[in-house]
């Protein structure tokens, strides 16, 4: 166990005083208002400074947001009054502000963070948006776009036992903390495993919290759900002179990806979940679905990897130099030099990033996925992830033409068509969901008629066997074409077993 940032009676006090100050994601966004709520979240700090100052009311919850999601600079007298029984002088000494000339700035950030469930604070270091420069070697990141692309996209069943795999400051392990009995953090920095004890605390929790390089510290041990945000970020091996701990792992290319993936079996209880954000290459003349199903193929269990987005090299590598605010000097040219060598050098076109999900269902027939939602979706997944197993589930044990399906809630047909002499004629017809990952796909004619008869009273197997006659086809022939593709469209969630 590594000892918190604070005392607990520091931790006790220092809640008091937000809780005092209405430092909450709700009290922040009442004394903001929507306009300048919009720009602290668009990273518009100096928007947001000004409505504060414009309010000239010295409001703690106003010092607060200065301070720290801002990076703004403070009156002592303020930031007294604003750290309430806490006090400044105890806000010195711990390490979380610091004076500078007369004022008061931030030394880490301090960010009220909730969802549904609740609100938190997240202590983490100041990113390179707020205090320009590089950051630190050993840099604690905080509350992020892939941190809440996880924490969003998580499954939340009611276990035992999680692992948050490479914590950082606990971003996860404080959602897993609402559905989880017993939660356990690793890291390979000792710092961000102190952050991490410290957030648990600051916000009620109790989390087992040990200190190594990804699954090391739990060899042997097995667990409900895992989830990591792990250093994805790939590109040449670095030394540990050069190396940003938050995003590279040591490990050459997507080793780091693929070890995690390789390693989840081994972590799983039966019946458990993995879910890890992942980068993977996209190599000349090796498609990238190939290399990543390869990884999923080898665990033996059910498995789902979607892409979210892809990046080309000069994109990617500036995207990562501007993270760690290396973006000028001669040093940052030189990084971005060899990085861009490396990619070359490898053939590599481009780095894809998305979600991997994989469930200890026990199946002797593993299903694994591979495909890309660059398209719009909804934010919130995991209850699309968990769906997307009971489904894979229901298709591997089901006699299909025995069942009976319904069209999916918020399905559509969309129809693309060009006009001619004759009139209007259909190129192409689309069945689309609005809801999760919002997926579509490209239908026939005969696919349309089958799903619009898809009301629930009627089997799959007399559907097959009317549409055959209707198309004066074999009803064999007709459902060795139809079986998988029904499977398939259960399986995206576009049509559901009648209940």
């Amino acid at each position: 166990m590594t000892d918190p940032l604070l005392s607990p009676d520091q931790i006790d006090a220092l809640r008091t005083a937000l809780r005092n100050a209405e430092f909450t994601p709700t009290g922040v966004a009442d004394y903001l208002g929507e306009t300048a709520s919009g720009a602290l979240g668009r990273g518009e700090f100096l928007a947001v400074r000004h409505t504060i100052r414009d309010r000239g009311d010295d409001d703690p919850r106003g010092t607060l947001i200065d301070l720290f999601p801002t990076g703004g600079i403070v009156s002592e007298k303020a930031a007294d009054t604003a750290f309430g029984a806490f006090g400044l002088a105890r806000a010195i000494s711990t390490g979380l502000v610091e004076k500078v000339g007369d004022g008061i700035r931030a030394a880490i950030d301090l960010s009220p963070y909730g969802d549904d469930d609740g609100d938190w604070w997240v202590l983490s270091d100041l990113g390179s948006d707020v205090r320009p420069g590089p950051v630190r070697s050993d840099h604690v990141l905080g509350i992020g776009g892939a941190s809440l692309t996880l924490a969003q996209s998580t499954v939340r069943p009611r276990v035992r036992s999680a692992l948050d795999l490479g914590t950082g400051c606990g971003v996860q392990a404080l959602h897993l903390s609402r559905h989880v009995d017993g939660v356990t953090v690793t890291d390979l920095s000792e710092r961000s495993v102190r952050f991490a004890v410290t957030n648990a605390a600051l916000n009620g929790f109790s989390w087992e919290a040990l200190q190594g390089d990804l699954a090391a510290p739990v060899a042997g041990r097995r667990f409900d759900l895992v989830v990591s945000n792990p250093p994805f970020v790939v590109g040449p091996r670095r030394g540990e002179a050069e190396r940003m701990v938050y995003r590279d792992s040591g490990r050459e290319g997507d080793g780091i990806c693929a070890e995690l993936v390789a390693a989840l079996p081994g972590l799983l209880n039966p019946g458990g979940y993995g879910q890890l954000l992942a980068n993977w290459l996209h190599v000349e003349g090796e498609p990238w679905e190939e290399r990543v199903g390869g990884w999923l193929a080898a665990t033996g269990l059910d498995a789902h990897a979607v892409q979210r987005e892809a990046l080309d090299p000069a994109g990617y590598v500036a995207l990562w130099l501007r993270d760690a605010g290396e973006l000028t000097g001669a040093e940052a040219a030189r990084r971005t030099g060899e990085w861009l060598d490396w990619f070359t050098e490898n053939r590599i076109d481009a780095v894809g990033f998305g979600l991997i999900s994989v469930h200890a269902a026990g199946s002797d027939q593993p299903v694994v996925r591979v495909e890309e939602a660059m398209q719009e979706h909804d934010a919130v997944l995991g209850p699309e992830v968990a769906s997307w197993f009971e489904r894979v589930a229901f298709v591997r044990g089901a006699d299909l033409l025995r069942e009976r399906f319904v069209a999916a809630p918020g399905l559509r047909l969309r129809q693309i068509a060009s006009h001619s002499e004759d009139g209007w004629e259909v190129d192409q017809q689309i069945l689309a969901l609005e809801t999760g990952w919002r997926w579509s796909q490209e239908v026939d004619p005969v696919a349309v008629a089958l799903v619009g008869g898809c009301d629930g009273t009627v089997t799959l197997g007399d559907q097959i066997t009317v549409l055959a006659a209707a198309y004066e086809a074999e009803p064999i022939a007709f459902a060795t074409v139809a079986i998988p593709l029904v499977g398939r469209m259960v399986e995206r969630g576009l049509l559901l077993p009648a209940s």
